[in-house]
């Protein structure tokens, strides 16, 4: 690495920041190289490049596809924790974006704040790709988008239903909608609906986005039926949550409402009995463990776009 200038990264920050052909080419690389298919004549693209993962929340699904995807596109992934790194000692986010870029070739964050990645993706000159924050989570979706049409073809002009909190996840589904060309439906309580900018968003873009708190009208006839934790990493109102959103748990009566070929969904860690019940998670609609390992392909995809 030298201190010249480069071209302007490509980050991957989240799905309304990047257009709808990009975002499409990124699945299509990630089908090839499921199927084992070379990238651009290259069986290691990432051969000799070097990611840099920080994570400030836990991580298990996240950590290991990025580690296992760079590796098997013939890179390397160095881990930091903030109490291993000078970020845990109050080096600025602006001064670690500058010094990784020195060392390595792309940096994946899972973070708190959106405005970590931010400010990391405004000063860093190399790649920075969004692993999760508190706003969304797009690498997740980019699996599920893929998830979904391998089981049902292309989903666009399909119908989704969310079922639960209107959290990162919502959003990013949102993001994904508008993106994609799908309908999706939004059952969540009056007090944990998405953000009214993400909708304000969504509506400028000519989204077909429905929110309500009527789960029966959403999940109707719906191709796929999608839900997330109740209670986030962070939360400190569970109780409260859960109160809120017994009504919308996905069980076996909510899928029935859904279409006959519906798939279930959920980008895991799961509890069972709150936001699913085991007979739906684990029963023959259920696609979570397709969606876990899609993680894997649909990061490689996203890698190969940045690192292009």
């Amino acid at each position: 690495m030298t201190g010249l200038k480069r071209a302007k990264p490509r980050h991957f920050l989240d799905l309304n920041r990047v257009d709808a052909g990009e975002l499409r080419v990124m699945l299509e690389t990630a089908g090839r190289m499921k199927r084992g298919a070379a990238h651009d004549g290259e069986a290691k693209p990432l051969a000799g490049k070097t990611l840099a993962m920080i994570f400030e929340k836990p991580s298990t699904r996240t950590r290991v596809s990025f580690e296992v995807a760079a590796s098997q596109l013939g890179g390397h992934a160095v881990v930091l924790e903030p109490s291993g790194t000078q970020l845990g000692r109050g080096e600025s986010v602006a001064d670690t974006a500058r010094v990784l870029s020195r060392y390595v070739d792309a940096i994946m964050i899972r973070t708190t704040k959106e405005s970590i990645l931010l400010e990391m993706a405004e000063h860093a000159t190399v790649p920075v790709i969004n692993g999760l924050t508190d706003v969304t989570h797009p690498c997740q979706l980019m699996a599920d988008v893929m998830t979904f049409e391998e089981r049902l073809g292309p989903i666009e002009g399909k119908a989704v239903a969310w079922s639960g909190d209107g959290n990162n996840m919502a959003t990013s589904w949102i993001h994904a909608a508008v993106r994609f060309k799908f309908e999706l439906r939004l059952a969540c309580p009056e007090l944990l609906r998405p953000p009214q900018s993400v909708l304000d968003w969504a509506a400028a873009e000519g989204g077909r986005i429905v929110v309500s708190s009527d789960v029966e009208a959403m999940v109707r006839d719906a191709d796929a039926v999608v839900t997330d934790t109740w209670v986030s990493m962070g939360d400190d109102d569970g109780e409260t949550r859960h109160n809120m959103l017994r009504s919308y748990q996905v069980d076996d009566r909510m899928m029935a409402m859904a279409r006959p070929t519906a798939i279930f969904m959920h980008c895991l860690p799961a509890h069972r009995g709150d936001e699913v019940t085991a007979s739906v998670i684990d029963g023959p609609q259920s696609v979570v463990w397709d969606e876990a390992e899609n993680r894997l392909h649909a990061q490689k995809g996203i890698l190969a776009w940045c690192l292009a």
